[in-house]
């Protein structure tokens, strides 16, 4: 599993969950890179996690099909419109 540097990390395309209240602090950012996708959060960016592309896949199958929500078992709902769903707006 290869572990990034700083310039390496700059040179990917990072993509940005954005929290909700629209700060930039404490967004969760994902970047695929061939067959890993690294992981990061945008208050501490030099701590990157990799995984496998398969491993990723897997993770986000289990997001849709509501197998983490256990774990926000006391965060609210979001109103309706808030988010998209998975398919988009």
């Amino acid at each position: 599993m290869p572990i990034l540097g700083e310039a390496e990390a700059a040179g990917l395309d990072w993509v940005r969950a954005e929290v909700e209240d629209g700060s930039d602090e404490h967004c969760f950012e994902v970047a695929p890179d061939g067959e890993w996708v690294h992981i990061r959060q945008t208050d501490d960016p030099g701590a990157i996690v990799t995984t496998t592309r398969a491993k990723w896949d897997a993770f986000v199958l289990g997001v849709r099909n509501n197998e983490f929500d256990h774990f926000v078992t006391d965060v609210p709902p979001a109103a309706p419109g808030d988010r998209p769903g998975p398919s988009g707006p």
